[in-house]
């Protein structure tokens, strides 16, 4: 593998070897209908060397400003927000490379991508796919330690982005986050890639699926259950977990709570006692393994929810901000039809 110096010396010249490839390919005819399924692998300025309309553009992503001069030809992934995004717009061969997934991606969706890391990947591995691209679902996943600092990778030629559901910094952080956060985001991700026709397609099929869903009809309380056994970390009161409760028709039991998630003592949750309890399933945290822990609690135990296992259960995948958030609630809403409530 190739050390990060060499890297910084090659990246500039394969940018631009890429630009160059790039403008082999001819524009589109005039009036010719566009791609639906997002552009074609290899989409870049045009022969003569000019960008795509609305090329070039600066977006404020977080905090940091990143310029695109062309749609990306080289992505890299990691969280599954971020890669299900991409291969819902159709945009699968402009991936490289993904890492830290939560989860398998649905079958709809399933590309060849080859995986990084299981985990967060560092930034040699990163930087060795040579990519023009770095989406990530966190903030967190952009550091020294990790993909690498996004001030750094734009020194080396790679444009960073930041799912803007994850955004912490104050101005910038949704607070409560509403689907039309989600479907901004996935219009800005067709505006990078030039592929807009497929983002206001999948927004508008993800409005009308939610349009459709008719909330659970009874006043039920929730506890959105992600993690910890000590203390569990839940759902708070302006993240996805609100979100998707509140569209199901849940009261969530931690709403008070200004975050997205967050800590919550047993003690609390004993006291608010939620009807039901939403479970988050994942390969180092299963249901199994959270029902144990609720029901060995010497309190908790006790709860209606937990005796009469009044259990909702969300894969972790699907628990964030995202192109699975609509799903999410229309599987609450039937999962809460199925319980045997008095």
């Amino acid at each position: 593998m190739r050390n990060p110096a060499s890297l910084r010396s090659v990246l500039p010249l394969l940018a631009a070897a890429s630009l160059l490839l790039a403008g082999c390919g001819g524009p589109a005819p005039a009036g010719s209908a566009p791609d639906t399924a997002g552009p074609a692998p290899g989409a870049g300025p045009d022969a003569a060397g000019a960008p795509p309309p609305g090329f070039p553009f600066t977006l404020d992503n977080c905090g940091t400003k990143v310029t695109f001069t062309a749609p990306p030809e080289r992505a890299v992934t990691i969280k599954s927000t971020s890669t299900e995004l991409l291969l819902a717009l159709g945009l699968g061969e402009r991936m490289v490379g993904t890492a830290f997934a939560d989860g398998p991606v649905p079958e709809r969706w399933q590309h060849d991508i080859p995986v990084i890391s299981e985990q967060l990947p560092a930034q040699e591995p990163v930087l060795a796919l040579e990519p023009d691209f770095v989406y990530a679902g966190w903030e967190s996943n952009f550091s020294a330690d990790g993909a690498g600092e996004r001030e750094a990778l734009a020194k080396l030629g790679v444009n960073t982005y930041v799912s803007p559901a994850a955004c912490q910094q104050p101005g910038y952080r949704p607070a409560p986050l509403i689907f039309e956060h989600i479907f901004a985001g996935i219009r800005e991700m067709g505006r990078i890639f030039d592929a807009g026709t497929a983002a206001e397609q999948l927004v508008a099929g993800q409005r009308a699926q939610l349009d459709a869903i008719e909330p659970h009809g009874r006043e039920l309380s929730a506890l959105w259950y992600s993690s910890g056994s000590d203390t569990p970390f839940v759902g708070g009161g302006s993240g996805a977990p609100q979100l998707v409760m509140e569209a199901a028709g849940l009261t969530n039991v931690a709403a008070d709570v200004d975050q997205a998630w967050s800590p919550l003592s047993w003690e609390v949750v004993a006291e608010r006692n939620p009807d039901v309890i939403v479970l988050v399933d994942s390969s180092w945290g299963s249901t199994e393994k959270k029902i144990g822990v609720l029901e060995a609690h010497p309190v908790i135990s006790q709860l209606d929810a937990v005796k009469e296992g009044r259990y909702l259960v969300v894969p972790f995948a699907a628990s964030e901000a995202g192109v699975r958030s609509v799903e999410t609630v229309q599987s609450l809403v039937d999962q809460l039809a199925e319980l045997d409530m008095p």
